[in-house]
C-alpha cells in the first residue's frame, strides 16, 4: 500500500474523531451515516467525511468496499456498521 497523507493524518487521529470514506450515490454509505448518526452525537465525535472520487490514491485503496469508517486511527467497520459494536468501539476509544 502506498503512503499517503491520509495515513499520517489517520495516524494522528484523536479517540473522538471518526472519518467516514465514502463516494456520491452510495446507499450503504448513507445507511451507516444514518445508523450511527446518534452514537456519534451521544460520544460527541468529530466526522470527517473522506469522498475517495476525488483522489486515485483513496479510490484504489477503498474502491468498492466503502464505506469504510475509523474511529481514530483503527478501523471500526467496513461496508456495513453493527451499531452495538460501533458503540462499544466509541466507549473503547474513549476510555484509552
Amino acid at each position: 500500500m502506498k503512503e499517503h497523507p491520509e495515513d499520517a493524518r489517520l495516524a494522528a487521529a484523536g479517540p473522538n474523531v471518526v472519518t467516514f470514506y465514502t463516494r456520491p450515490g452510495c446507499h450503504l454509505c448513507e445507511e451507516a451515516k444514518t445508523a450511527i448518526a446518534p452514537l456519534l452525537r451521544e460520544f460527541a465525535a468529530v466526522v470527517r467525511e473522506v469522498d475517495i472520487e476525488k483522489d486515485a490514491v483513496l479510490e484504489e485503496r477503498y474502491g468498492l468496499d466503502i464505506p469504510v469508517i475509523f474511529i481514530g486511527a483503527r478501523k471500526a467497520a467496513k461496508h456495513s456498521v453493527d451499531v452495538e459494536q460501533f458503540r462499544r468501539q466509541l466507549q473503547e476509544s474513549k476510555s484509552k
